[in-house]
């Protein structure tokens, strides 16, 4: 199984394929509109300007399993979009520890290790994949996106 097996659902409801990223890097992110990390979409979307033309994409997906994130996908993404300008796709509400977690997240723990272990400890916990579909690195909720740009440049072969 790869991660473009897997399908996600944006805020609006409409079901894809993770394989429309095929060939691209991303960095995928669950993300809380009501978190002391949220001021990070700001970076989030600078890198994802920067870069999009690259054949970087950044997912956001909205958790509220740490009760900071608003009731639905859209209102979390509506947030996003008026507060920090976040143009890049965000998804439904999703779980990302526990029995009802979302595929994506499950791969995505399986195929990286964080620092206490495989669950996720806290919003903002953030995914490099390679243009392969490779987990290559897990960054955490304190780790701005500005500080491991680099590693996304290595990946994007730029």
């Amino acid at each position: 199984m790869s991660i473009y097996d897997l399908d996600v659902t944006l805020e609006d409801g409409k079901t894809y394929s993770m394989k429309e990223y095929e060939g691209k890097v991303l960095l995928i992110v669950n993300t809380a509109s009501k978190c002391g990390f949220t001021p990070q979409f700001k970076e989030l979307e600078e890198l994802y300007q920067k870069y999009k033309d690259k054949g970087l994409v950044v997912l956001g997906f909205p958790s509220n399993q740490f009760k900071q994130e608003l009731d639905s996908g859209e209102a979390a993404a509506e947030q996003c979009r008026l507060q920090y300008g976040v143009t890049f796709p965000m998804h439904e509400l999703v779980h990302v520890n526990g029995k009802d977690e979302h595929p994506l997240f499950t791969y995505l723990k399986e195929h990286s290790k964080g620092f206490l272990g495989s669950s996720i400890k806290w919003n903002f916990t953030k995914f490099l994949v390679d243009r392969n579909g490779h987990v290559v690195a897990r960054y955490a909720s304190k780790d701005k996106p500005s500080q491991f740009e680099e590693d996304i440049v290595k990946y994007l072969e730029i």
